[in-house]
């Protein structure tokens, strides 16, 4: 099974980020996303397409590129469940 996510924007406001940690952060949202979908699963409401609203995250304080990346791409997969 193929499995395309769009993800139209992704807006950081108050979070200093370079150009090329932005790139990090793009690709560990990829990166964990795809491991929470292999693992988990697509959820069953979202099998024949679906689009999934974004929301407002609460980044965790210090966290890195790469730890933000993680919880974003968590958050996103827990939008996906009904």
């Amino acid at each position: 099974m193929n499995i395309n996510i769009d993800i139209e924007k992704l807006i950081l406001e108050g979070v200093p980020i370079s150009h090329s940690q932005a790139r990090l952060l793009q690709a560990e949202v990829e990166h964990e996303l795809a491991k929470l979908l292999a693992n988990e699963g697509l959820p069953d409401n979202l099998l024949s397409g679906g689009v999934v609203p974004g929301g407002a995250i609460q980044l965790k304080p210090g966290i890195n590129t790469s730890q933000m990346g993680q919880q974003i791409a968590q958050e996103i997969y827990r939008g996906m469940k009904p």
